[in-house]
C-alpha cells in the first residue's frame, strides 16, 4: 500500500539528567540527538512494516538538513521535501529526568508555519497525494496547511498525530475530515476544550465533532480508543526496561496505519501499534528496529482491547 505523510522532519535532541532534577540550576547528563518529527518517525516504522512511503516536508540547507534528507533515504522512503537555502531546518529539544520522562521540551519550527502552505500548492504535491492509498499528517503544519490539505484528501483516508497541547488545535477545523487521530490525555482534553475531564469522556466529546476514530494514550496508562463500534480500553503490559519516551507514540501511529492499511480490524491494528511502541520504548532510540521475531514476541503480551459500557 501507498501512504504518503505530510509533516515534521527535523534534528531531534534529547537531554537526560543524570540524578535528581533540580529546576533553575546546572544539571549534569547527557545529550543525544537524532532525527525527528512525529509524521516522519511514524513513516519510519510503516516502511518496516511494508509500506511504500513518500515524505513531504521543509529544512534548511545546513548540516541537520543534510541529515534529515541522509534519514528519509536509509529508510527507503520517498522525499519530496523542499530545501530553503537560507534557512535552518527545524529542530525539538527535550530534557528528560532520569527515567526518561519529558520534563520540558523546545520546538523551534517557524520554518513549517511559513513553508507547509505554500508547498501544498505544489502540483507536484497535489498529484502524489491522489495516487496513494492514505495520508498521514501531524500538526506541525499550520491549520491553513490542515484545511487544503483536507480538500486535496477527499478521495483517501487521512491519519493524523497530535504533536503537542499547544499545536493539537491546528486539527480542531479538519476533525470531520480524519480517519483516526493518535493524541495523549493532555492533547485530548485540550480539543475537548476541558482540563479536567476522563479520557473515556474525552472520547465521547471528539465522537460528537465527527471524528471518526481515535486513539488516547496516558503515558503507562491505559489506551483509550474508539471508533463507530464504540469505545474500548487495552492496558499495554510495562516495558522490559524502560530507556527513553521519545517516538513511542509515533510508533504506536505509525504501525497502527499500518496494519488498517494491510486489512487488520481497528482493535487488532492498534494492538499492533502498542508493541511497536514496547520495542520503542526499550531501544533508547526515536524509531526502534521492528525485527519481526521481536515484534512478534511483543505483540503476543499485548492484551485484546476491552469494550467499555
Amino acid at each position: 500500500m501507498r501512504l504518503i505523510g505530510i509533516g515534521g522532519g527535523h534534528i531531534d535532541r534529547r537531554g537526560q539528567i543524570a540524578g535528581d532534577y533540580v529546576p533553575a540550576a546546572s544539571n549534569p547528563g547527557r545529550m543525544l540527538e537524532d532525527i525527528g518529527g512525529g509524521a516522519l518517525n511514524a513513516l519510519r516504522n510503516a516502511v518496516q512494516r511494508g509500506q511504500a512511503c513518500t515524505f513531504v516536508s521543509v529544512r534548511g540547507g545546513d548540516s541537520a538538513g543534510e541529515q534529515v534528507s541522509r534519514a528519509i533515504s536509509d529508510a527507503g522512503i520517498a522525499d519530496l521535501s523542499a530545501t530553503f537555502l537560507d534557512r535552518t531546518t527545524p529542530s525539538y529539544t527535550a530534557l528528560l529526568d532520569r527515567h526518561g520522562d519529558l520534563i520540558a521540551g523546545f520546538a523551534d519550527m517557524g520554518l513549517y508555519d511559513l513553508a507547509f502552505p505554500k508547498q501544498l500548492r505544489r502540483s507536484t504535491i497535489r498529484h502524489v497525494i491522489a495516487t496513494q492509498d492514505a495520508v498521514l499528517c501531524d500538526a506541525n503544519i499550520p491549520a491553513i496547511g490542515l484545511e487544503r490539505l483536507a480538500a486535496l484528501s477527499e478521495a483517501q483516508p487521512i491519519f493524523a498525530i497530535a504533536v503537542s497541547p499547544a499545536k493539537v488545535v491546528r486539527l480542531r477545523t479538519i476533525l470531520a475530515n480524519l480517519a483516526c487521530l493518535f493524541m495523549n490525555i493532555t492533547e485530548a482534553r485540550v480539543l475537548a476544550a476541558s482540563a479536567d475531564i476522563s479520557a473515556i469522556e474525552a472520547a465521547q466529546v471528539l465522537r460528537s465533532t465527527g471524528l471518526q476514530a481515535g486513539v488516547i494514550t496516558s503515558g503507562g496508562g491505559e489506551l483509550i480508543l474508539f471508533d463507530e463500534q464504540g469505545a474500548f480500553s487495552l492496558q499495554p503490559p510495562p516495558p522490559t526496561r524502560l530507556v527513553d519516551v521519545t517516538g513511542a507514540g509515533d510508533a504506536l501511529a505509525g504501525v497502527t496505519i499500518s496494519a488498517l492499511l494491510e486489512g487488520s480490524k481497528f482493535q487488532d491494528a492498534v494492538r499492533q501499534g502498542v508493541a511497536a511502541a514496547l520495542l520503542t520504548l526499550e531501544s533508547g532510540k526515536a524509531v526502534s528496529q521492528l525485527e519481526p521475531d521481536s515484534f512478534a514476541k511483543k505483540l503476543a503480551l499485548v492484551p485484546q482491547a476491552r469494550q467499555m459500557a
